[in-house]
């Protein structure tokens, strides 16, 4: 029951009834096809309210479009909790068979809205679970790492990839003369100019946290933790001319696949599997777990199944609810809580805050991401304030409202020693795992992956190029070796140059 009225109550699509047409206030509109003019052959009235608030609101049809993640489509669904984790967390999503609807963005990341689904980029994988302590936005990628590990390079690296201010489309000259100096953005790259970098369908996809959070059990105790998707449809991706062919044909492939999967009743399905480290644990890796640049090996932190997702509606409305969805880390329920990750500590804040700047400070009240608990905040006012507050209290304490006896859902507590300062973490290790990623591909993928990136490399300006292949070089030989003779480097002077290089 809970379950049937929680999956109407998220989506709230409106119905529409057909009938006669009218204005926004609902007067009837008596002729749609004519404005109303002075005479026969004289000026429009401005009187003509019609016509005046259709063109306005059709000059309005725009909000501002995201940054990154613009283009994107999305379904409902639910995820079954097939583990208890009550020994690790407050959060009651992860009691055994219980059952928790969900809505799920996928998206590209760096080209804009109407993008074609073809080109090489990492995807979006963004699940809102509604759940009775509140909602819940787990906000990652297709990719298990990212390109950079603190938030203070997030601007540069988005605009390294954007198109060029003077040109208005992107080079690869650029971006290589950004990333040679960004070498913990290796292994990422080595999976964007894979054929990783072009998925060939959001189902047959599998999804990353990206960052460790912690997970905070009743005590106050935490342990940090990163989440995977598991696709159930298996992976698939598409190699550059796989590409090439589909963009030809239809460039709204990925969209196009899940719309009409689910509208066939064969809905994907995504496995959650938990990786947990003790705190105590972080100092005996040799990289830093905290490092949104590193994977944690499965090998050395073993993942677990934790429940399954289904999807298994498609939206009623696009722009009222794939468009207006609002996704962001800071959107967290008692018992999970952010890492100090350096890149997630900064997205907590930036994804929020973009969300309010492009849907207002009400965005919350809009029905796809209404909570699905009563809110009861002191936040007022602002445009398209929707909400129900009554009462003369908008404030706290007071005594006119009764206070928690205890608290429930403060945050844990972590220890700290040191002072504030400004500097690099102390294990990089920028290149083994980009070095273990390559040798993990069969001998096409390896191909593919020398010729796409190698291609993109002959692009650059030399300083950049040879910096960038010597950081393929350290990761694996073979690998630098192979990206070398297709960008037409010198391997004299890539193996000198990465001689230098310490991982």
């Amino acid at each position: 029951m809970f379950l049937a009225l929680a999956l109407a109550g998220a989506a709230l699509a409106n119905t529409v009834v057909a009938g006669n047409l009218t204005r926004d206030n609902g007067a009837l509109v008596g002729d749609n096809q004519n404005s109303q003019t002075a005479g026969a052959n004289g000026p429009v009235l401005l009187q003509d309210v019609h016509l005046i608030q259709k063109l306005q609101r059709f000059d309005r049809e725009r909000i501002p479009e995201r940054v990154v993640h613009a283009r994107g489509t999305g379904a409902y669904g639910v995820f079954t909790a097939s583990e208890d984790l009550s020994e690790l967390t407050q959060a009651s999503l992860f009691t055994a068979g219980k059952q928790t609807p969900v809505f799920v963005r996928f998206s590209s990341v760096v080209h804009g809205n109407h993008s074609p689904e073809t080109l090489r980029d990492p995807r979006g994988f963004a699940v809102k679970f509604y759940t009775e302590q509140g909602n819940w936005d787990l906000v990652g990628n297709n990719f298990p790492t990212f390109f950079i590990r603190d938030a203070i390079k997030f601007p540069d690296m988005v605009h390294a990839f954007k198109p060029d201010p003077d040109k208005n489309y992107g080079t690869n000259k650029t971006l290589f003369d950004f990333f040679q100096h960004v070498p913990e953005a290796t292994r990422t790259l080595t999976l964007l100019f894979s054929n990783e970098g072009t998925p060939a369908s959001y189902r047959e996809m599998d999804g990353s946290s990206v960052h460790a959070y912690k997970l905070v059990d009743g005590e106050g105790k935490f342990r940090y933790v990163k989440f995977t998707w598991k696709s159930q449809q298996g992976v698939r991706n598409h190699d550059p001319k796989q590409a090439e062919m589909v963009q030809g044909k239809d460039f709204n492939h990925m969209s196009r696949d899940l719309i009409e999967a689910i509208n066939a009743g064969k809905f994907p399905k995504w496995d959650l599997y938990l990786q947990v480290l003790e705190a105590d644990q972080l100092a005996r890796f040799e990289f830093d777990p905290l490092d949104a640049t590193k994977i944690w090996p499965e090998s050395l932190v073993p993942a677990r199944k934790i429940g399954t997702m289904e999807l298994n509606r498609n939206p009623a409305n696009i722009f009222q609810e794939t468009e207006q969805v609002a996704m962001a880390p800071a959107n967290t329920i008692p018992g999970i809580e952010p890492s100090e990750d350096r890149l997630l500590q900064g997205r907590v804040f930036s994804y929020a805050d973009t969300q309010m700047y492009r849907l207002g400070a009400n965005h919350m009240q809009l029905p796809i991401n209404r909570p699905l608990v009563k809110i009861n905040s002191n936040n007022q006012n602002g445009a398209m304030n929707v909400g129900a507050r009554s009462g003369e209290v908008n404030y706290e304490p007071s005594s006119n409202q009764p206070r928690p006896q205890v608290p429930t859902a403060r945050y844990s507590n972590l220890p700290l020693e040191g002072v504030t300062q400004q500097r690099k973490i102390a294990r990089e290790q920028n290149f083994k795992q980009a070095g273990e990623l390559f040798r993990s591909y069969d001998k096409k993928m390896q191909a593919d992956l020398i010729q796409s990136l190698g291609s993109a490399l002959s692009e650059a300006d030399d300083a950049a190029r040879y910096a960038m292949l010597s950081y393929f070089y350290k990761a694996d030989a073979r690998y630098g070796e192979g990206l070398t003779r297709v960008a037409k480097g010198d391997l004299a002077r890539v193996r000198e140059l990465a001689s230098r290089l310490v991982d």
